[in-house]
């Protein structure tokens, strides 16, 4: 990927693949994490210095984040803190919630937890994957969707999404029957999985099995170096921000959804008579269970008084 796709959503990528990368390079990452204005106008020798290692070791730190050497990174890192600064994010949000916080002090951190989540998730995605998955869902005979927990919750509200525009898509919460259906993929099809952490053992078997038959394989994941990521053809990766009570994977399930939301509106570009005539009919179908709105009641002769 070229450098002016790497140049957003840097922080929040170290936060989340920190702790995946070798002693080294996690080193790099939390000193550019402790002070990213600092890391952007510091020589490659004065950021060595700070992270107690040598100047290859941080051109290597680079090369892995996916940046040509350190002037890419610093750009990268200016921009970012620009953008920071002129939307007036806070670096650090307060995460803390005590048992007697008052409700508006918990909206405010989860909403801005949230808020910023998705906004790091948008800044990291990479559309010309989101369009290849888009032109693959919108031409397969057969769409795989497998998750566990919450990640399950995102991936079953995507397989509502496609089925509505006429895609046959399946969601797979049991794992038998997610490998079972994926043996049974082929080229053409798309088997996409999803985990937060990306090391759910059944996640890597389904997409690995998939992938073996032919299939394109989609992980949706916070880790681009997972073993779930490493068993896909493409990774779309998610921003995530713990708050008390909601541990990262339950926190990951709105930046799962932007990526998700993301692929059904680009499959429904790719086919618009289609979806059109789709949405006609269901709404149709359903048109006679719900109840009118006021404004479609016929107005009746009332008392003056009542009306």
């Amino acid at each position: 990927m070229s450098d002016s796709k790497r140049n957003q959503g840097v922080i929040g990528r170290l936060r989340m693949e920190q702790p995946t990368l070798p002693d080294a390079l996690q080193r790099v990452a939390a000193s550019v994490l402790e002070d990213p204005d600092a890391a952007a106008q510091a020589s490659i020798v004065e950021l060595a210095e700070r992270a107690g290692t040598s100047t290859a070791t941080v051109t290597r730190f680079c090369r892995t984040l996916g940046f040509s050497g350190y002037a890419a990174l610093r750009v990268a890192l200016a921009s970012e803190n620009g953008r920071a600064a002129q939307a007036r994010w806070e670096t650090d949000i307060d995460q803390e919630i005590e048992p007697g916080d008052p409700l508006d002090r918990v909206l405010d951190i989860v909403a801005r937890a949230d808020s910023r989540a998705i906004q790091e998730t948008a800044s990291q995605v990479d559309l010309a994957q989101v369009g290849r998955v888009a032109e693959a869902v919108a031409a397969a005979d057969r769409v795989e969707l497998f998750g566990l927990g919450s990640s399950g919750t995102a991936a079953r509200e995507m397989a509502f999404r496609l089925e509505r525009i006429r895609v046959p898509c399946w969601f797979r919460s049991d794992a038998h029957s997610a490998l079972t259906n994926a043996a049974l993929l082929r080229s053409g099809d798309v088997a996409i999985g999803l985990s937060h952490s990306g090391r759910t053992r059944e996640g890597v078997e389904v997409l690995a099995e998939a992938r073996d038959q032919g299939a394109l394989t989609v992980a949706v994941t916070s880790f681009a170096r997972s073993p779930m990521a490493e068993a896909a053809d493409v990774t779309l990766t998610t921003a995530v921000h713990e708050t008390t009570f909601r541990l990262a994977a339950l926190a990951a399930l709105h930046s799962q959804l932007l990526v998700l939301d993301l692929i059904y509106v680009a499959v429904a570009q790719r086919t618009f008579e289609r979806t059109t005539e789709a949405f006609e009919l269901t709404a149709r179908a359903v048109h006679a269970h719900r109840f009118a709105a006021a404004s479609e009641h016929p107005r009746r002769n009332r008392p003056k008084e009542q009306q």
